[in-house]
């Protein structure tokens, strides 16, 4: 133990307690212990580079290329996805991928290329492969959207995993997206950004930066066009990325760089090339469809942490009720359990919990429970013994069942990489809807082992099953919060067939949006953590988890009114809206900040119930397309520069322009329009873009803009669904897509089509579909008709 050791264990036994802190360091001693006994050090390595091309043997959609000290397969998938892997590596086994991998594209032939190197031309890219092993990616007319240099592998000479680092350019205009949900983004600055899923770091620091959701996924945004890279290996590494500069030196472009080290694992990757909503349709067919969330889902949902009691629970609804503020679904944190262990429920504080969720349920709200994956180590618990019988705990290389330290104290954790173990661990879920609740949302499940010093996670040289294949912590680790999510998905599935599961979970890796969604984590109650969130949902919808959001004024730190509003007014516009409140929280109910913030409140959350119809729309269309509830503004025009650099607004679906006010004090700010006509959605002042405007932003609203044309369903005043129609520009038509709700089962609703024009001095709008034109099913509303133009 060093200095600084001792330092951290002293200060974790004075804030967490004796005896917890006394058990995380022990932990971390027995962490540090056995990563020592079973990982020794690496030792001398060898360098190694696939070296000069020797011979090629073509296949179905490709083929493979054999150099002297590596080869290389290429595939290009019907979808329209590329795969290339290193050292013969396949596309399987892979968490990420939807069942098998897509059958190859018959059309994609490997041929001869210049300078004795080959390529694979398919219809949305070409890859070529030079004599030396390096990889470009161009489209179809043959501009290099990315140049990846030989690989470069290190491995050690006494035997073990071999880390590798491979070194890439993207055009100097180019801008990187992606790599989970990163409080620095979306747009990812010149940095150092980790693959291990943790807490989420300070917000607003680039260099190492965080996060509980961490992928190998870049999205690249150029002039050039846009493609997705996804890295398809889960152990540790980092990714540093550098921006290019036009002109730079002398007149020449100096590329951006990305430079990806890993530790471990196969180096393979999939490429998809076209524009951004295609790019995530191909990342949807290859990762699986999201989730669709039950309506309810698509709320107002309240979180309660910390040690209350039914008592708390009725008067926080009774609140809402009482103050006319919607409110859809309660969360309760672990507080609620017996002694904060899992799948049990603290009688004494709620005696009749099925009772009380049955109520609520009446009134239009459930409640949701926090599981985490952790199983106090006590004889007499229930799961604990269960899991012994079953043999189903995570072990350590010399076969001992790994212990941590979790909220309940000393505990083991279910090895969810294991499909044998994943249907027992969601077979638990049967208690959970035994109490009334409607769903989970999964805590701790990086998975978090609280330790005094190191890592707060499991020993790297923990056991893991892996399906079968066998191996360590430090491949298991970035996708054991996804297999928790399929267990708790497949089994509240099963044991409730009737209804759509809802699953929510603070980590996960490429693929969680099969199992449901995401929200941030613990973060900063401060302007820099309202920024982050916005930044974290924006990052994580643009590698395919379309369903995410943060706590509203985060989860520590002493609320500001004005930060509190500026962040539910945000939020609201999220897909996923969670307010907050706790002990480190504080009371966070609208009422606690006094009557105008009330007031203004209440304006938000009956807002987000009006859009209620607008959101499942947005579900039901990112299930079929992939695409994010919440979009860059350069969604459409991934050309337009300006927009690529514009990150304090957003698109909320095809209709919709959000601007949300992140500076403390503001009343106006600046927006930067995409081309078309919009209307201030308050003023229904019209807008002409492409532009930068300046609106008004009072203390008691967010500027939010509709596009020209656009058919937004709405709830009525009388609750039923309407559209509200934006008056298309004169000579223009426009249109929408409409989803009903058809409640939360499993069918699946017809997607409707309107279009809206104008015909004299009205507007008209119409359904068509394939029998022709008809009347809309709801009500309509045209709004903007008054075309008071502010443009200057």
């Amino acid at each position: 133990m060093d200095g600084r050791d001792l330092v951290r264990s002293m200060k974790t036994v004075g804030s967490a307690g004796v005896a917890q802190g006394l058990r995380t360091v022990r932990a971390a001693w027995r962490r540090r212990r056995a990563d020592a006994a079973a990982l020794p050090p690496r030792g001398a390595e060898r360098a190694r580079v696939p070296g000069a091309v020797r011979e090629v043997e073509p296949g179905p959609g490709g083929g493979v290329v054999r150099f002297g000290r590596s080869e290389l397969r290429v595939l290009v998938a019907v979808n329209g996805a590329v795969f290339w892997g290193w050292d013969g590596a396949g596309p399987e086994p892979s968490y990420a991928l939807a069942g098998r991998c897509p059958e190859p594209d018959p059309r994609a032939v490997l041929e001869p290329d210049k300078d004795g190197g080959w390529r694979v031309v398919a219809e949305r890219a070409t890859v070529a492969v030079s004599r030396h092993g390096a990889v470009e990616v161009r489209t179809p007319g043959g501009v290099v959207l990315r140049h990846d240099l030989p690989p470069r592998w290190w491995e050690p000479a006494g035997g073990g995993p071999a880390r590798w680092t491979q070194r890439s350019r993207v055009a100097a205009d180019a801008r990187f997206f992606g790599l989970g949900g990163r409080s620095t983004g979306p747009r990812l600055r010149d940095g150092t950004y980790r693959l291990w899923n943790s807490g989420p770091g300070p917000a607003g620091a680039a260099g190492g930066d965080t996060a509980p959701v961490t992928m190998p996924v870049q999205m690249v945004v150029a002039d050039a066009g846009t493609h997705l890279l996804f890295h398809d290996t889960s152990w540790d590494g980092t990714v540093a990325l550098r921006e290019g500069e036009e002109g730079a030196g002398s007149g020449h472009d100096r590329p951006g760089r990305s430079v990806l080290r890993m530790d471990g694992g196969p180096l393979r990757c999939w490429v998809m090339v076209g524009t951004p909503a295609r790019v995530l349709l191909s990342w949807a067919s290859l990762t699986g469809a999201p989730a669709l969330p039950p309506a309810w889902a698509l709320g107002h949902h309240h979180a309660r942490s910390g040690s209350g009691d039914e008592q708390d629970v009725r008067r926080v609804v009774a609140g809402h009720q009482e103050r006319d503020l919607p409110l859809d679904a309660v969360h309760l944190g672990v507080g609620h359990a017996d002694a904060r262990r899992v799948f049990t429920v603290d009688e004494e504080r709620f005696p009749k919990l099925p009772v009380l969720a049955e109520e609520l349920r009446r009134e239009g709200i459930r409640l949701v429970s926090a599981v985490e994956p952790a199983v106090v180590a006590a004889p007499g618990d229930a799961v604990y013994d269960a899991g012994t019988r079953g043999d189903v705990f995570v072990r350590d290389a010399a076969g001992a069942v790994v212990r941590g330290v979790g909220r309940a104290g000393d505990v083991v954790f279910p090895d969810v990489t294991h499909a044998r173990v994943r249907q027992w661990w969601g077979g638990l879920y049967e208690e959970r809807l035994g109490q009334g609740f409607a769903g989970v949302w999964h805590d701790l499940d990086e998975p978090t082992s609280f330790a005094a010093f190191g890592e707060p996670t499991l020993p790297r040289s923990a056991r893991h099953a892996l399906e079968g294949r066998g191996g360590d912590h430090r491949e298991a680790h970035n996708v054991y919060a996804l297999c928790v999510a399929r267990a708790g998905y497949e089994g509240l599935r099963a044991l409730s067939p009737d209804e759509r599961p809802f699953v929510l979970s603070r980590s996960g890796w490429a693929g969680l949006q099969r199992y449901g969604g995401t929200w941030s984590g613990e973060g900063a109650a401060d302007w820099a953590g309202l920024r982050a969130a916005l930044a974290r949902v924006m990052g994580l919808g643009l590698c395919g988890v379309p369903y995410s959001g943060a706590d509203v004024y985060g989860s520590e730190g002493a609320p500001s009114p004005e930060l509190y509003l500026r962040w539910l007014q945000l939020a609201a516009h999220l897909p996923l809206f969670r307010t907050h409140a706790g002990p480190r929280a504080g009371g966070r109910e609208p009422w606690e900040f006094g009557e105008e913030v009330l007031g203004h409140a209440r304006v938000v959350l009956v807002e987000r119930r009006r859009l209620l119809p607008y959101f499942v729309t947005l579900a039901h269309l990112a299930r079929r397309t992939g695409a994010p509830y919440v979009r860059p503004l350069w969604w459409q025009a991934p050309e337009d520069r300006a927009l690529r650099d514009c990150e304090d607004a957003f698109l909320l679906g095809d209709c919709l322009l959000v601007a949300p006010v992140l500076r403390p004090g503001a009343d106006r700010r600046a927006v930067r329009l995409p081309r078309g006509r919009w209307y201030d959605v308050v003023t229904e002042r019209a807008y002409e873009g492409p532009a930068q405007v300046l609106v008004d932003a009072p203390v008691d609203r967010i500027p939010v803009f509709a596009r020209a044309g656009a058919v937004v369903p709405v709830r009525g005043e009388d609750g039923a669904p309407e559209l509200e129609v934006w008056a298309p520009a004169r000579g223009r038509t426009g249109g929408g897509l409409v989803v009903p709700d058809a409640g939360d089962g499993w069918v699946e609703a017809e997607i409707e089509r309107y279009v809206s024009r104008w015909e004299g001095r009205r507007v008209v709008v119409e359904r068509s579909g394939e029998d022709g034109v008809s009347e809309p099913s709801c009500p309509v509303r045209v709004r903007g008709l008054a075309e008071r133009s502010a443009q200057m």
